[in-house]
Order: C-alpha cells, then sequence, then structure tokens
C-alpha cells in the first residue's frame, strides 16, 4: 500500500511539474510552431503584430539582431524572425542593424533557414550611425540593440544609446507609427529608461507596459 502511495504521488508531482511548464510555455502558434516560447514577449508581440494589420505596415526597422535566431525566442525574443515572418506575410520589409558581424552572420543563417531572405535585409553598422542616413519612413521600430547589464555604467551607456538611436531616426517616424521597446522591466529602468521619457515629454504615450514597452503618438489612429 504505501509503495502505491509513494507511486501515485511521484506521478502526481510529475505531472505538476509538466503542467506547470505548459502554462508558463508561450508561443505565437499558428504564427509560428508552438515548441518557441516567447515568454514574456509573446503578448507584447502580438498587440505589435495586431496593430501592424491594421496600419498596414511596410517598413519594420530593429536595432540588434537575433543573433541565435528562433533558439533564442525565451532569451532575446527573435525579434527578426517574428517581424521577418509577419513581413513575409504582409508584402512588408524588416531592416535589421547590428555593429557584430558575427550576430548578423547567425541570423543570416536563421533568415534563410526559414526562407526570409527576399522581407529581411541584415545591415552590419553602428545602429546610430544606420539610422541617420535611413530615408523610408518607418512603421514600425523596435529598438534592442546595446545589451543591457548589472553594471551602472554599462546601463547608463545602452540607455543613452537608445535615446540617440530614436534621435536618429525621430524625423522618418509618422503619426501612426509603432516604437516597441525591448528589455524594459530591468533593474534601473532597462534599455527603455532615457528614450521613453524623452518621448512622453514630445507627444508619445504607453500603451503597452510589460517586460517590453509600446507606445504611439498622442494622435494615433487606425
Amino acid at each position: 500500500m504505501a509503495i502505491k502511495i509513494i507511486g501515485w504521488v511521484l506521478l502526481l508531482g510529475t505531472a505538476g511539474f509538466f503542467l506547470g511548464k505548459f502554462i508558463k510555455h508561450k508561443s505565437l502558434y499558428p504564427f509560428l510552431p508552438f515548441r518557441h516560447d516567447f515568454r514574456k514577449r509573446r503578448d507584447s508581440f502580438r498587440l505589435v503584430m495586431a496593430l501592424m494589420d491594421r496600419i498596414k505596415a511596410r517598413v519594420i526597422v530593429e536595432t540588434g539582431t537575433s543573433r541565435e535566431g528562433l533558439k533564442g525566442a525565451k532569451s532575446n525574443g527573435a525579434a527578426t524572425i517574428v517581424f521577418g515572418t509577419w513581413a513575409k506575410a504582409n508584402n512588408a520589409h524588416v531592416h535589421s542593424v547590428d555593429i557584430s558581424p558575427k550576430s548578423i552572420a547567425n541570423a543570416e543563417k536563421e533568415v534563410i533557414r526559414q526562407d526570409l531572405a527576399d522581407y529581411v535585409s541584415l545591415h552590419t553598422s553602428d545602429s546610430i550611425a544606420f539610422l541617420k542616413t535611413f530615408n523610408e519612413s518607418v512603421d514600425l521600430l523596435y529598438l534592442d540593440s546595446y545589451d543591457y547589464s548589472d553594471d551602472p555604467e554599462v546601463q547608463l551607456k545602452s540607455q543613452e544609446h537608445h535615446l540617440g538611436e530614436f534621435k536618429a531616426i525621430e524625423a522618418k517616424l509618422h503619426d501612426n507609427t509603432l516604437v516597441l521597446i525591448d528589455d524594459c522591466d530591468l533593474p534601473n529602468g532597462g534599455k527603455g529608461k532615457l528614450v521613453i521619457a524623452y518621448m512622453k515629454e514630445r507627444g508619445w504615450k504607453i500603451i503597452y507596459e510589460g517586460y517590453q514597452v509600446l507606445l504611439v503618438r498622442d494622435s494615433f489612429s487606425y
């Protein structure tokens, strides 16, 4: 009897463990295969893609490319592939810029693997320099470049860099541009601390706030 009870306890414990993992798993299925867990970014990705549908977005600009491809869905978000897949379905185009040749090379492999080469352009450059010369109107700006850390000095440099990115491309943003900023729910305000404050002073408002923050202009309409 005791052995049976122990067996049931172990069985229930195992079932509970896997049920817990299933509940925490947040996929973008059927948009992308269920096995990819986007966890803390899933809801914001869903929202921004729904809004891109409504504004008929055509030009997406991303700073910081997906160096791990879909393998990094849970840790880094794999936004290059997420937005590239959306672009393929909606006749749009993604421009992803990263200063690291290695990151660009890794992203390129995944872009090709996912058959997105016609919809994603990868640029090896300092992101601010790239944005200053970008000459198209931007429908979605996704800021996720300078890596954040526990070091206060690195945190400030990352925050200043993201502010610099926004200022560099600001003139190319229109009334219905969406701006999504990654890694915001982190110590000392995350990557978006300075740029969000700057934007709010200039007629932008937050419509989603979590690990990522999504902003639109006060005049946003669709």
